[in-house]
């Protein structure tokens, strides 16, 4: 499989709708960081990991593009107690057993810690989708929240290590926008 893949489902930059979180959709570096620098109680809470099928959207990473079993993993990023980042992520579990096998064991450690600790990994373009209510990650996303907003954004990014991918989807949640950005 040629890599990256194309995805057709989701946008190369964000549109206008997207102005208030323009600057936590497109920056490149580590959203985990960025958030540790604006909130001084940030914690990783672990809402599933382990095999599951990717979503619809996701197909594009697999051979034909059928949805397979692959490793979930799926967190809220906390600042306080309010949750506002929703992360899902996606891996052969295949990779597991080599390039990726310390992933398997972050617990409530931020994947985007190990990710851009590495100078190997190699980060692909930053795509963005506004998510609605019939989206398989919002209705996700939003098992945390009080009030389920009209709609989300979401950023993902294909990260690959040795022929490896690993694909990242950030939801960000409305309590995002009371951090700095």
């Amino acid at each position: 499989m040629k890599f990256p893949p194309h995805d057709k489902h989701w946008l190369r930059r964000p549109v206008h709708s997207a102005a208030k979180l323009r600057g936590w959709l497109t920056d490149r570096g580590s959203l985990t960081a960025r958030i540790e620098a604006r909130c001084a109680a940030f914690r990783v809470s672990v809402a599933y990991q382990g095999l599951g099928r990717s979503d619809r959207d996701e197909s594009f990473l697999r051979a034909g593009g059928r949805r397979r079993l692959a490793l979930v993993r799926e967190v809220y990023l906390l600042c306080r107690r309010t949750p506002v980042v929703f992360a899902h992520s996606v891996i052969d579990p295949r990779s597991l057993r080599g390039t990726w096998r310390r992933l398997a064991r972050l617990g409530t450690r931020p994947l985007g810690a190990a990710l851009f600790a590495d100078p190997r990994i190699r980060r692909y373009p930053l795509r963005q989708k506004k998510l609605n209510r019939h989206h398989e990650l919002y209705r996700r996303a939003c098992a945390a929240l009080k009030v389920r907003p009209p709609f989300l954004w979401a950023r993902r990014s294909l990260f690959m290590l040795h022929k490896s991918p690993i694909l990242v989807t950030e939801v960000f949640l409305p309590g995002i926008l009371k951090l700095r950005s």
